[in-house]
């Protein structure tokens, strides 16, 4: 458990199955596009239960890490954010988050960011932090640039929504110096 700026960031628990559901599906039109897999993973009780399950087997595992992000008075879940795609060879691992519709633009995401690099730097001791986001998600852009990560290149066709066409998404890296 790591607390930081009135958030406490954590391992979900079977416990947590309700409010992740419920969180889920508030915001729903939020997530369908960039989110899809782990919305349709939490459209009921019973699969958020799955969800959890699953989640702690792959921190376990060792092949992503998806936490809670909770407001530390009420214990709410507000957000998640994920270390995935972890290449343990090359050390190389990639974040990805989402957030509560009445927690975006207040800088939230940006100081997760940052405790999570800090912990996949030096517990998980991985050297490459990605952020792969659209062009049109100036929120996500944002956050990358806040926490020192340098736009790379632009990945042709790297990501295709629920019944879209694919999208072009934007790579941003940080290199952990030490």
């Amino acid at each position: 458990m790591i607390i930081t700026e009135n958030v406490i960031i954590d391992k979900l628990k079977p416990i947590d199955a309700s409010q992740l559901h419920v969180f889920m599906i508030q915001n729903t039109e939020r997530f369908t596009k960039f989110f899809p897999r782990t919305l349709s993973d939490n459209v009921t009780l019973e699969k958020s239960l799955v969800y959890i399950e699953t989640k702690d087997r792959e921190i376990q595992q060792k092949i992503n890490f998806t936490f809670a992000i909770r407001e530390i008075d009420t214990q709410k879940i507000i957000g998640l954010i994920i270390i995935k795609k972890i290449d343990w060879t090359n050390r190389i691992g990639e974040l990805a988050y989402c957030i509560e519709n009445n927690f975006e633009g207040k800088g939230l995401i940006s100081k997760v960011v940052k405790v999570i690099s800090s912990f996949a730097y030096n517990e998980l001791e991985l050297k490459t932090l990605q952020i792969i986001a659209h062009k049109t998600n100036f929120g996500s852009i944002k956050v990358a640039e806040n926490n020192g990560f340098i736009w790379q290149r632009t990945l042709i066709d790297e990501f295709t929504p629920t019944n879209e066409l694919p999208l072009n998404m934007e790579l941003y890296e940080l290199t952990n110096e030490r």
